[in-house]
């Protein structure tokens, strides 16, 4: 988060490290509890294979450059950015944790959970990797499962179900390098295909089921929500890039002409007639033209696209959840742009399919650029920046109201005069008592 001293105040900057572009995204939330979004900078990620840091070098020039851009659009220091991350190196994990709490008659708190929750992050891990997210599943407390808000409950035994993402030390450790060295600092790491997520999932689609596939230059990210929680996530090493090549090869043409093509002229589905629609490719010094057919090309396409798909499937009956998935499939990332893709998901999948932008959570003077499932990662990278601020200032809040009433509690004067009073009548009616006995003892006795 950056406070300036303009009309703004809490400007959070989203950074999305991905293999085809490098996105630097600054955005904050307006009055409407809109995201305004005051800034893009994007540039070309040259150092980047598959979703990992293979040029420390070429990945530092690539942030800066496009940090640069972005202050420059939005008059901006920028120096604390929410980081994605991806990788063919990320996994997931099921875990069950529990605790035994001290007192049944103490409800269950924030504090417990957070015991819980903390204890996973000791886990036993292959050697090389460490925990990135902990995702509860559901609560359980004394056998009686099904819990999605524990707190205000009585019991003893405090269980839950973990979804646990998990990362390559070294992979963390260059993203780290990288921005660092581009003069920034990093608030927090979060998951690509999660941050994306919250850029273009409803409420309502991730209760129903839904998969989200983002698919990036050099890998396919999935993530698979069922009544509003996490439940599977994974990477798939092939993204955008493995077309280019595939069409580089298949029509024999410098790889910078197969990226054109496919962005102009590609489809995910052999259209009729296209057979007679061709496209023309500049020789080599002095070459003839290569003459190319959009059917030739979308064979291409879809045959790669396919194979993408059939793992995206894969996953997806791996996760336990492919009969629980009422609003299907959603599209996005740089690839999601390709023509008649929803159609060859649905062919392939059997799910429903939508593409998925971001432009439901943000406006801004820039909107129609930002239209775009390219910038899904880097939008929900800043909606999770907000969500954290908002989440600090809310605990800081809740913590000074506390301390507050603590205060008064303990700086209560105590009304003396009250108890000075009551004990002063009751020695007077001690004293009348033992007058009046006297009196009629001596009355007796006459």
């Amino acid at each position: 988060m950056i406070e300036q001293e303009n009309n703004y105040n809490d400007i959070v900057v989203g950074l999305d490290i991905g293999t085809t572009k490098i996105a630097c995204i600054v955005g904050v939330k307006n009055q409407h509890d809109k995201i305004e979004i005051l800034g893009v900078g994007k540039t070309d990620s040259l150092g980047v294979q598959r979703g990992v840091v293979a040029n420390i070098e070429q990945t530092i020039e690539s942030i800066t450059k496009a940090v640069q851009i972005a202050s420059e659009k939005t008059n901006i220091d920028i120096k604390d950015v929410i980081v994605g991350i991806a990788g063919q190196h990320i996994k997931s994990i099921q875990r069950k944790g529990s605790i035994t709490r001290h007192s049944l008659d103490e409800e269950v708190s924030q504090d417990d959970i957070n015991i819980l929750i903390d204890n996973m992050y000791r886990l036993n891990l292959p050697a090389g990797e460490e925990i990135l997210h902990i995702h509860p599943q559901e609560y359980i407390i004394d056998g009686e499962g099904g819990i999605k808000r524990p707190i205000g409950h009585a019991g003893m035994l405090l269980e839950a179900n973990f979804h646990i993402i998990t990362g390559q030390v070294s992979a963390i450790k260059n993203i780290h390098k990288c921005v660092i060295k581009s003069n920034l600092s990093i608030i927090e790491l979060n998951l690509e295909p999660l941050a994306s997520a919250k850029a273009v999932l409803s409420e309502e689609e991730k209760e129903a089921g839904v998969v989200l596939v983002d698919i990036g230059g050099g890998t396919t990210d999935i993530a698979i929500y069922y009544d509003n929680i996490i439940r599977h996530t994974s990477v798939i090493p092939f993204g955008g890039n493995i077309i280019t090549e595939d069409i580089k090869q298949g029509c024999n043409i410098l790889k910078a002409q197969a990226e054109k093509l496919k962005v102009k002229f590609g489809a995910a589905i052999i259209q009729p007639n296209s057979k007679n629609e061709v496209v023309s490719i500049p020789g080599l010094r002095g070459q003839r033209n290569k003459e190319i057919t959009f059917e030739n090309l979308a064979r291409i396409i879809q045959e790669r696209m396919k194979e993408i798909l059939e793992l995206v499937l894969f996953e997806i009956k791996n996760s336990g959840f492919d009969n629980k998935l009422a609003a299907g499939i959603v599209i996005t990332g740089g690839g999601a742009q390709l023509k008649y893709l929803p159609q060859l998901v649905m062919q392939t999948t059997g799910l429903d399919c939508r593409i998925g932008t971001p432009n439901e959570h943000i406006c801004g003077s820039n909107l129609e650029e930002l239209k775009n499932p390219l910038y899904a990662t880097g939008i929900g990278l800043v909606l999770y920046g907000i969500e954290k601020y908002e989440n600090e200032n809310k605990n800081k809040k809740q913590n000074n109201a506390n301390k507050e009433n603590s205060k008064q509690t303990v700086e209560k004067p105590i009304d003396h005069s009250t108890v000075t009073t009551h004990t002063s009548k009751s020695k007077n009616n001690i004293l009348e008592t033992i007058l009046n006995k006297t009196k009629d003892w001596f009355n007796d006795d006459i």
